[in-house]
């Protein structure tokens, strides 16, 4: 790997003797006053709003919440490495490392230390009992074992030692690992595994009845039975024959999160989907849920494995468009929030999206709660009922109350001229115009972007070369078909520090430009045009890659055509005092167009970059064990010679990236793609060629993975 590709510090590239020019020519001469273009109020419902637990404390990676039953005074959250903490309940920042199995637990992705439940008899037992992914044999990647765990200090810690595995079980692959362990309302434990992982459930796991894989399952730990750590329940389904008897229900793909309801005592699952749909489903006992015959309510397997009576098609159902990671919450039976008793609330992992409907037990249409969150790994629910969730990425730990302010959708201009950044001719005079060297591809429309800064607030720029900005930053984006404006996309950094998109559609007239609500899908001339809806903007604009995704050192390290003349982008931010640059080594990186004669691994490791690095990359939302940044050394990408966690396209031998063979590689085969296992997968309905042959062209040239 060159030396170019690795980062080496805060500066450019400049023209010739390889430093950054800084006497010009420079394509703005003094910075311009933004007087219009102004962060507008965040809109927020008039239901709730999320309390941050603990403002001075952060988890990596959060992914349970629970309070032991009849203590108020604590929490335990658990991370996915494999740490938990105890946290007082009454908002203090001290915490205590109460658990630590880091040392057994294989982590990352779907893996790691996923579930913990304390048992109804903790006051007096002191023990918990957990569901983690431990390092595999091969050929099994990983091993799942549900483990208790006893204390010898009265349940202030828990004592590693006293392990008690439960369960242990093979893994075929290394993802849809489950998650989460309950004691129900009987006492019973409770836990849901997936359907053993890859993609489509190929071995048709969660339909058979002896594995335990796709499955809802149920034990004893009160009691041993023989070879066992554990008794079957006399009333699981095939308690005696006909399956394996630790199976409460069957037919799930992968039961993330799941609970009771406290009142009528009902299992409510959120039932992770496959490139469709995702589903919330009341489980029963005995019950067949579909899988992989039926995702929703929609055939996924055609014929006989579809139609079948005896599948329970789920109480609602979303479209991957707004939710593409369904995590399962809670009926809520609280009293702090009066209009939600009685409903169910979940969210997304991905979208950030919140909905609730009616616990009535009937199919419901879901109603939007909340938009664009953070990446919601679980809910949970407190002695009194009331509502928390743990968002992944930021770490923190918010609780649902009732929203005391904030504005309505009102708020957001109904239309662009009305924002004060754009009217019918031009942006307005506020805007500093840019552009970027590897383009996120978007249907071969042609791009215009814009950044409007307060006045008097500068750019940060962070270690890895992306730019920080500040709040009340408004960043825009105009996208043209054949001249034709079609629409303007806003990214506005809100004064509260949270980054949220609105998209504007333009009228055939070219008069001004409608706030949409939603996604939207329509013809242009021949191309058919898709919208994003404001969850759709932070499924690509994600917090790991810093939100504004584009503008980043790397990116902007080259001349812009600005209406005086071409001029190098960087050194003209630095010069208005927009971007401060604190160094000029003489290697520093700059990203090539994929149409430049820069060498053939830049041009695609920095189309990559554009397409792909927003989710693939650490901390990022993607499952995929891959890091697609520019600057990621290919030795690291970690994706060359792997075995696809998800869809493998039908190709028993496909890798991520199979070097010399790009027609069994997952990336090249992604980007080709015509359905829903298209990459980048939003607003995208034409396939790149030009960058598609890019890739394929690197991928054949590559001889060997590091």
């Amino acid at each position: 790997m060159r030396l170019s590709m690795i980062w080496l510090g805060l500066a450019v590239l400049a023209a010739c003797d390889g430093r950054l020019n800084v006497s010009g020519p420079f394509g703005v001469q003094t910075r311009p006053v933004n007087a219009t273009c102004k962060a507008f109020a965040r809109p927020s419902t008039n239901a709730i709003t999320l309390q941050n637990m603990w403002p001075a404390v952060t988890f990596s990676a959060p992914v349970v919440i629970t309070q032991p039953p009849g203590d108020k005074t604590h929490f335990y959250i658990t991370e996915q490495g494999g740490s938990v903490y105890s946290i007082g309940a009454d908002g203090s920042s001290t915490r205590q490392k109460v658990l630590d199995i880091s040392d057994r637990v294989s982590s990352g992705g779907e893996a790691g230390l996923l579930g913990l439940a304390t048992a109804p008899d903790f006051a007096t037992s002191h023990k918990i009992y957990v569901n983690y992914t431990a390092p595999g044999t091969n050929p099994s990647p990983l091993q799942t074992h549900i483990a208790e765990f006893g204390s010898s200090d009265g349940g202030a810690t828990f004592d590693k030692t006293t392990e008690r595995i439960l369960i242990r079980l093979d893994q075929p692959y290394s993802n849809h690992n489950g998650g989460n362990v309950l004691f129900g309302p009987d006492g019973f434990l409770y836990f849901g595994l997936g359907d053993g992982g890859s993609g489509g459930d190929p071995q048709n796991r969660a339909q058979n009845k002896d594995l335990l894989f796709g499955k809802m399952l149920r034990i004893d730990v009160s009691k041993k039975s023989a070879g066992k750590e554990y008794a079957i329940p006399p009333t699981n389904p095939f308690a005696t024959s006909g399956g394996a008897p630790e199976v409460f229900a069957y037919g799930l793909r992968n039961p993330w999160r799941w609970s009771f309801d406290r009142l009528d005592q009902k299992l409510w699952v959120g039932d992770v989907g496959q490139n469709a749909w995702e589903e919330i489903d009341v489980v029963e006992l005995g019950r067949n849920y579909g899988w992989p015959g039926r995702e929703g309510t929609h055939c996924y397997r055609m014929g006989a494995e579809c139609n079948n009576a005896e599948f329970v098609d789920p109480l609602a159902e979303h479209p991957h468009s707004e939710s593409t990671a369904i995590t399962g919450g809670y009926v809520y039976r609280g009293s702090a929030i009066p209009a939600l008793v009685g409903r169910y609330i979940y969210g997304d992992f991905e979208s950030g999206n919140m909905w609730s409907f009616p616990a009535d037990g009937s199919k419901q249409t879901p109603e939007r709660l909340l938009s664009n969150v953070g990446n919601i790994s679980t809910f949970s629910e407190d002695a009194d009922g009331e509502l928390y969730l743990a968002l992944y990425n930021d770490g923190s730990i918010r609780k649902l109350v009732a929203a005391t302010g904030g504005s309505s959708d009102g708020a957001v201009p109904s239309l662009l001229s009305l924002t004060g950044c754009f009217d019918a001719s031009a942006p307005a005079t506020g805007l500093i115009p840019y552009g970027v060297n590897a383009p996120l591809w978007s249907d071969g429309a042609e791009k215009s972007r814009w950044m409007a800064l307060p006045d008097g607030k500068t750019i940060t720029i962070n270690a890895d070369g992306d730019f920080d900005f500040p709040t009340g930053t408004v960043l825009l984006k105009e996208f043209r078909l054949d001249g034709k404006r079609i629409e303007t996309r806003l990214m506005v950094h809100h004064d509260d520090g949270v980054w949220a998109g609105y998209t504007y559609e333009w009228r055939d007239d070219g008069s001004d430009a409608q706030l949409l609500a939603d996604t939207k899908t329509k013809a242009v001339g021949t191309a058919t045009w898709t919208y994003p809806s404001r969850s759709d903007c932070l499924r690509c604009h994600t917090e790991a890659s810093g939100f504004s995704l584009g503008p980043e050192l790397g990116q902007l390290n080259g001349d812009y055509a600005y209406p005086s003349g071409p001029a190098n982008q960087l050194a003209t931010l630095h010069h208005i005092d927009v971007l401060t640059l604190t160094k000029q080594p003489p290697d520093t990186i700059a990203y090539p167009p994929p149409t430049s004669t820069a060498p053939l691994q830049d041009r695609a490791r920095a189309h990559l970059h554009a397409n792909c690095s927003m989710c693939h990359r650490p901390g990022g939302p993607s499952p995929a064990a891959i890091d697609l940044r520019y600057q990621t050394a290919f030795g690291a990408l970690t994706g060359c010679g792997a075995t696809p966690s998800a869809d493998n396209f039908a190709i028993a031998t496909a890798q991520i990236i199979k070097p010399g063979n790009p027609a069994q590689s997952i990336v090249s085969l992604r980007l080709a793609a015509t359905d829903t296992r298209r990459m980048p997968p939003l607003a995208v309905s034409i396939v790149d060629t030009a960058s598609v042959n890019l890739i394929n062209d690197w991928i054949t040239s590559l001889t060997t993975c590091p």
